[in-house]
């Protein structure tokens, strides 16, 4: 048994390293909601959902924007008012790159918790 989040963000990570211009990954519900906040960002172009009767997968249309996308393990929790310290810890600059959390409103970026005064859980950051 993998985790499918990790699978994602490392995958993401090592396709763009070597210039692909798309990727498969395995799909999921969660990695489905993670793969439309990073679209929403600009991280990412299209994706596409394909049933391979296993479970499915999801081709990944790469844009060469990620620099660096890891997971965040444990996933910690995080309050509305704590998201600084964290991008501090895990983005390279303020206002680069965004952390994907999960909230009880939805996965969403840092900025959008922010916005709606939501804290969760942290599930990985890409910038």
């Amino acid at each position: 048994m993998t985790d499918l989040v990790s699978a994602l963000f490392t995958t993401l990570q090592n396709n763009e390293m070597v210039r692909n211009r798309e990727c498969i990954v395995k799909a999921s519900n969660l990695v489905a909601e993670i793969l439309k906040v990073l679209q929403r960002t600009g991280y990412i172009g299209a994706f596409e959902y394909i049933d391979n009767g296993r479970g499915g997968l999801f081709r990944v249309q790469l844009l060469g924007r990620i620099n660096r996308s890891a997971p965040i393990r444990p996933r910690m929790s995080v309050k509305a008012n704590q998201f600084e310290m964290f991008e501090q810890r895990y983005l390279p600059a303020k206002n680069v790159g965004i952390l994907v959390v999960t909230t009880p409103k939805g996965v969403m970026s840092h900025e959008e918790a922010k916005k709606t005064r939501t804290g969760g859980r942290l599930l990985g950051y890409v910038y």
